[in-house]
């Protein structure tokens, strides 16, 4: 192995292109080394292992992509405004990074989209979707800067759906105080759509929404709140992802 080099080098100069380009084949996942897959630029390669290059190889600029992860309860998730202080305080009692469930082998076998699963899909993430570690459901993750932005900046006004499990009994006219007529953090909050599911579950589509607010409007009514899990964020919802796992958003998706 005293004579292997980098793999960016090895294709540049096997395939006679530049080394923008060379790594750009490697990162797409067109490069394969005795066989395999390799999507590392600086692996080494000896001189006797056979390096090749997909028939179909493209090595136009890759697009960012956008995944969906399933946050089971008990992680982490949230980098952007309201998140920043509970992400904090999880991190200092040792819960767990969602991101970390960001992987191929998390990967939904249904995923609908067709994209092949590569290593530079999961580095520069951002999370502007933040949601408290008790809680699961639907958290997005993004490469893509228009998309980043828009969750940045509009995550106050897109509507954002939860099913809540609770426990006790409701006060008599709860429902339309959960609707409108409730205060949290001193400021009255505007009408919301609450509806039951079942006889413990209430589902909650609301703007705007705070860390801890769900809980408080329950506990204002008479309910405790066992389990929060969100299934939608604008018009994206979480549908039929198993907990655990993630999906590539769609192009024809919009939030």
């Amino acid at each position: 192995m005293d004579e292997a080099i980098r793999l960016v080098k090895r294709v540049a100069q096997q395939f006679d292109c530049s080394r923008s380009t060379a790594e750009q084949y490697i990162e797409g996942g067109w490069v394969s080394v005795d066989g395999q897959v390799v999507e590392l630029p600086g692996a080494r390669v000896a001189p006797q292992q056979a390096v090749a290059l997909a028939a179909d190889a493209n090595p136009m600029e890759l697009t960012p992509v956008t995944l969906l992860l399933h946050k089971p309860p008990g992680y982490e998730a949230g980098l952007g405004q309201e998140g920043a202080h509970a992400a904090h305080a999880s991190r200092s009692q040792g819960a767990p990074q969602a991101h970390a469930l960001l992987g191929a082998a998390s990967h939904a076998a249904d995923d609908p989209s067709g994209q092949r699963v590569l290593l530079r899909h999961f580095r520069a993430l951002e999370c502007f979707t933040p949601l408290p570690t008790e809680a699961g459901g639907l958290v997005v993750y993004t490469q893509d800067r228009r998309i980043a932005r828009r969750l940045q900046e509009d995550i106050e006004t897109l509507e954002q759906e939860c099913i809540v499990t609770v426990t006790g009994q409701i006060h008599e006219g709860g429902l339309q105080r959960l609707c409108h007529g409730l205060a949290f953090n001193g400021r009255a909050l505007p009408p919301i759509k609450v509806s039951w599911q079942n006889e413990n579950r209430l589902r909650f589509a609301l703007k705007g929404i705070r860390p801890g607010q769900i809980p408080a409007m329950c506990e204002a009514v008479g309910l405790s709140v066992t389990a929060i899990k969100r299934i939608r964020i604008g018009r994206v919802p979480l549908a039929r992802l198993p907990e655990g796992q993630w999906r590539y958003l769609q192009p024809w998706e919009r939030f």
